[in-house]
């Protein structure tokens, strides 16, 4: 007889259904198992030494995916919000109550959303693969690029911190996320040319190059309409304290 689960869990969806993974990938059918949050990864949540070092939400999801051979850093950052919402909900529930500004009276109020709620950015049909073309306006460069992964925006944070430590005084986030989004420059994926491309690029293809990324992103949209003041505006949900410790 199989081994009974030690722990509730529960099947969801990804954004990306699946279509970014390699045809191996245990990814590559859109769903991910996780089980249902214990004492033991509200450990985890409260780690001064994980918390300090920015891995909380890693380790915590690690420990909370059952699908054999997935770990945090092999999903793509969209996968990975909404398996982080996924945990939160199976938690403590869909109700998620904070403070909200208005977007343009800023009067802040209190409010309580429901995380089930938020919908799915899904990805443009026709796309069955973790690879993007785009020709860029002004240089007229053609741009191979990737979605980012857990583990890209893992080597992106080491990479600016290793830059504050010795003593850069500019953060150079916009380029070290072009260079680990970008795979190739007319054809080029050498890295010398892609390095030097993305601290080069001028402003206007930049731009454009991140609205095409937006496009093409799968994602859970942690957005709602709410009502102040009598209008109906949609604000964006503020990740707080609150959102993994909701009674703090």
């Amino acid at each position: 007889m199989p081994e009974e689960k030690k722990f509730p869990s529960e099947v969801i969806d990804l954004p990306s259904e699946g279509k970014l993974y390699p045809k191996d990938s245990p990814l590559k059918d859109g769903k991910i198992e996780i089980k249902y949050m214990t004492a033991k990864e509200e450990d985890i949540l409260t780690s001064q030494n994980l918390i300090k070092k920015g891995l909380v939400i890693d380790k915590l999801l690690d420990s909370l995916i059952l699908t054999e051979g997935v770990k945090s850093d092999d999903l793509i950052l969209g996968d990975k919000n909404a398996v982080m919402v996924a945990a939160r909900v199976l938690a403590y529930g869909p109700e998620y109550n904070c403070q909200v500004t208005h977007p343009t009276t800023g009067k802040t109020i209190n409010h309580t959303f429901n995380l089930a709620e938020c919908p799915f950015k899904k990805l443009p049909d026709g796309i069955d693969k973790n690879s993007f073309e785009v020709t860029l306006p002004i240089s007229k460069k053609k741009i191979k690029f990737n979605l980012l992964s857990g583990k890209d925006e893992r080597l992106i944070e080491e990479e600016l911190k290793a830059s504050k430590k010795v003593g850069v005084v500019i953060s150079p986030e916009l380029t070290t996320r072009l260079r680990y989004l970008i795979k190739e420059v007319d054809g080029d994926d050498t890295s010398a040319v892609i390095n030097s491309f993305s601290q080069n690029m001028l402003a206007r293809d930049s731009m454009f190059l991140r609205e095409e990324i937006k496009k093409v992103t799968p994602d859970i949209l942690l957005e709602q309409e709410i009502e102040i003041e009598g209008e109906t505006v949609k604000v964006d949900i503020p990740m707080t304290v609150g959102f993994f410790w909701p009674n703090s």
